[in-house]
């Protein structure tokens, strides 16, 4: 093999400087503008040339930037310009090919792009080359140099611009990685901005307000609008915004209308370069505020995975909206979700606790909150106005001490307390100076500062105490009052019935009417008795073995006329050998008669009436069962009071002392006595008696 000659020797070392004078100088700067400007004037120079370009294209093979130079000037081309170079003509091909290619003679290769206006004129010919730009395996780019002399252009000159290309195709990687870096870093900036400006503050006007100046902060644009959605209704609501129009708050778009609508609909960001060249552009909210709205950049607000409002950006101050405008407004859109979530369950937390602080100081009921060891550390007005006690006293009491405990309801220590469900008792009150103020108590707990803590309702009672023992007194005086009339009412009738045969029919059914009006009202007043006697503690003490079968029958035969009225059938269940029940004979038949009648008036008629008896264990169970409207479940418990009566029940309506007799004159035996669901609709009282003291003695013989 010959050795090089001198002249080789003096080309390969010109060559190798001239690669290390383009190397360095195009790696003294990372900016990928200033890298492409640099390349592209080197090697121009380099090589002769008088026109050239440099196209920069990303991942998905679009341009991202250029160098182009046409005869010594530099020239700017659209994207959309650019996108054409690439697809057709020399750098087209070499895109396509992925390699290098020469062309001598312009005017006779059809890869070579023609201008309209040239002519076919030997002095348009040019030669020209273009090679790719790769990096790491990876197409980058594209340089395309041409000289207006045919044949100028040789193939030491396409493997120099080669060796050009792969020094500057690593030197645009690097460049792109420093600017993606530089991006993320200004994007990372002004989110951590954005951060701290947003969440300053927990009010929702004022988050919106640092929302829209963060983002103005960010873009630098004419306007930013903030809208969310209104899901219910399905459509968005211009919250804020920074123009000095406000009309545009309040404003109303569908969901999918416009822009806006299009970003909350499709749950995406998106940057409009040009509006009034998009179909989704809404162009009536500008007829409305009298804006033009040239460019706009929208993104979803989110918090927790959903979309819960819309951000928009209008009109960039210089220029169009950079490549990182939707990443940082995307970004700030989901700070934004969260502040606002956050703003506006604080906004509904105070307005809570201001609407509980109102009910709580305008109750008509004293409510105080102690903590798990009695004390008071919280009291309504209310409570002050009732006690009489200023507040401050009240802070050192003890909840026993301004009331007395019902240690059976709550317990000893308060345990008996729970959040399942409200106890409740009657008190007495320990008012100021030595008062006693009747009261009926709630207690249940609350949650207050992450605890939950025993919340006390007293209630003023002093009214209905008054009326109840208002009513005792009417009810006594009545009873004293009607004793002696009706004794000789009674007696009157005794005689009259054993001097009169009655042989007139309707003579005689007067004076029924008139005996069985009688002997109702002597078991009224009677009933009236024990309820005062029984309540007062004195025991049933007139008690003997009695047949259950006949008092059954004869106090359905009391009753027999209204049911007859009513075509009511009366059915009795009760078995042959059922033993006798310990009891006072006429008490428990009015008890019976009661519920008779009870069941008789409020069952529909030609409906049955049910009433049976039967032995369970050491007890006789005794039960009434109608086919009325029924005892709702929450009034079971205090049917039985003094004084109770449904409210809403249709017919005729008592006193509310029937059923306060009835368990009166149970309990004053032993036994027990409530209400359920019937089988077939209405209610079904039932009651217990203790079986007779002898026949107890027999069965435990056997």
């Amino acid at each position: 093999m010959a050795s090089p000659t001198p002249n080789q020797h003096s080309h390969a070392h010109a060559s190798l400087e001239l690669l290390y004078d383009i190397s360095r100088e195009i790696a003294s700067t990372l900016d990928l503008h200033q890298v492409l400007n640099r390349v592209l004037a080197l090697s121009m120079r380099t090589i002769g040339t008088v026109s050239g370009s440099i196209i920069v294209v990303n991942e998905q093979g679009k341009p991202v930037d250029s160098a182009i130079i046409y005869e010594d000037d530099m020239v700017n081309h659209s994207t959309r310009h650019l996108s054409t170079l690439l697809k057709q003509g020399l750098a087209g091909w070499v895109v396509k090919n992925r390699q290098s290619a020469l062309i001598l003679n312009t005017k006779h290769d059809d890869r070579w792009i023609k201008r309209s206006s040239q002519s076919k004129s030997i002095r348009n010919a040019k030669s020209a080359l273009s090679v790719p730009l790769i990096a790491r395996e990876q197409f980058v780019g594209v340089i395309t140099l041409s000289h207006p002399i045919p044949h100028f252009l040789t193939h030491d000159h396409l493997d120099l611009l080669q060796a050009i290309a792969d020094q500057a195709a690593i030197a645009v990687v690097n460049a792109r990685l420093y600017e993606a870096s530089q991006q993320q870093a200004r994007v990372m900036s002004a989110l951590a901005k954005s951060a701290t400006g947003i969440t300053a503050s927990l009010k929702l006007s004022d988050v919106l307000q640092h929302i829209l100046e963060q983002i103005n902060r960010a873009l630098m644009v004419d306007v930013v609008s903030l809208a969310l959605i209104d899901a219910e209704k399905g459509y968005l609501v211009f919250r804020a915004s920074s123009s000095p129009d406000k009309r545009i708050i309040g404003m109303k778009v569908k969901m999918g209308q416009g822009i806006v609508g299009w970003v909350a609909q499709e749950e995406r960001g998106v940057v409009v370069s040009n509006t009034y060249e998009d179909d989704r552009f809404y162009a009536e909210i500008d007829e409305i505020l009298g804006f033009r709205t040239r460019a706009v950049a929208c993104a979803p607000i989110r918090s927790r995975g959903e979309v819960i409002g819309v951000l928009q950006a209008i009109n960039p101050v210089e220029g169009g909206f950079g490549p990182d405008a939707l990443l940082v407004l995307t970004g700030i859109g989901s700070l934004a979700g969260t502040a606002i979530q956050h703003a506006q369950l604080f906004e509904e937390l105070q307005a809570a606790h201001s609407r509980y602080r109102d009910l709580y100081n305008n109750s008509i009921d004293a409510i105080l909150i102690t903590d798990w060891k009695g004390n008071i550390i919280e009291a309504n007005r209310q409570t002050m106005i009732l006690s009489e006690y200023a507040y401050r006293n009240l802070r050192h009491k003890h909840i026993r001490d301004i009331h007395d405990l019902d240690i059976e309801t709550v317990g000893e220590n308060l345990e008996y307390i729970t959040s399942d469900e409200t106890q409740s008792y009657e008190s007495v009150l320990h008012a100021k100076d030595e008062k006693a103020i009747p009261i009926q108590v709630h207690v249940h707990l609350i949650h207050i500062d992450g605890k939950h803590l025993p919340q006390w309702t007293f209630r003023d009672i002093t009214e209905r105490k008054e009326l109840d023992q208002l009513r005792d007194d009417l009810l006594s005086m009545i009873y004293h009052d009607l004793r002696s009339p009706l004794a000789n009412v009674v007696s009157s009738l005794d005689v009259l019935e054993s001097i009169e045969s009655f042989e007139n029919d309707a003579t005689l059914s007067l004076f029924n009417i008139a005996v069985r009006s009688t002997k109702r009202i002597e078991r009224l007043t009677k009933s009236l008795l024990d309820v005062n006697r029984l309540e007062a503690g004195q025991p049933v003490t007139n008690t003997k073995p009695t047949h259950v079968r006949q008092l059954i029958e004869e106090s359905i035969d009391a009753i027999l006329p209204i049911a007859n009225n009513k075509n009511q059938e009366l059915i009795i269940q009760v078995s042959d050998d059922i033993p006798p029940a310990d009891m006072d004979e006429n008490m428990i038949q009015r008890v019976l008669i009661n519920l008779l009648e009870n069941a008789v008036k409020y069952t529909p008629p030609e409906s049955p009436v049910i009433v049976g008896a039967a032995q369970i264990g050491q007890e006789l169970n005794f039960w009434i069962e109608d086919r009325g409207a029924g005892i709702p479940a929450d009034k079971r418990s205090t049917i039985f009071d003094k004084y109770t009566r449904l409210h809403g029940e249709k017919g005729p309506r008592g006193i509310g002392l029937g059923l306060a007799f009835c368990r009166l004159a149970v309990n004053g035996h032993g036994g027990r006595i409530w209400v359920d669901e019937g089988a077939e609709g209405g209610a079904r009282f039932a009651f217990t008696l203790p079986v007779a003291e002898q026949t107890r003695e027999v069965e435990s013989t056997k």
